[in-house]
């Protein structure tokens, strides 16, 4: 499984939303920037977020995005799967019922529990945890930087 542009990116998105968070609505073009990616692909993610209810927007001069819970109720998981869908490995794990072949293939028990294992870790893993993260690998970067 690769990891799609839009899952990588919405990603990258909810982290900047959540190092931003309580210093009010986050312009998109400043989260943009900061992360150098695309408005225009941004504005593509913000939907999919929205309606799986992780971003809530405002509208105005101090407009802009949000998270609509706290990072630590955040997972993953809930940020992948708004952008990118199903974390099925293979279309048959999706939809069974599609394959003639689903009630007698070994592979298909192979490509399920492997889905299950990502979505395992991804479950595990909060925004909260993403920002400390983020913060140590800040910090030993920092502190390289200071030896030389």
């Amino acid at each position: 499984m690769r990891l799609s542009t839009r899952g990588r990116y919405g990603a990258r998105f909810m982290l900047d939303l959540a190092l931003h968070e309580g210093q009010g609505p986050v312009l998109l073009k400043d989260l943009a920037e900061r992360q150098g990616l695309s408005v225009k692909y941004l504005e593509q993610l913000v939907g999919p977020l929205r309606k799986a209810g992780l971003v809530k927007s405002k509208r105005g001069v101090r407009g802009g995005f949000q998270l609509s819970r706290a990072p630590e109720e955040i997972r993953m998981l809930e940020v992948v799967e708004a952008v990118e869908g199903s974390l099925s490995l293979v279309e048959c794990v999706a939809h069974p019922k599609g394959c003639p072949r689903s009630a007698d293939c070994a592979t298909k028990e192979v490509w399920g529990k492997a889905a299950d294992a990502i979505r395992e870790v991804l479950a595990g893993i909060s925004l909260a945890d993403m920002i400390g993260v983020h913060s140590a690998k800040k910090a030993r970067r920092g502190a390289s930087h200071a030896h030389t």
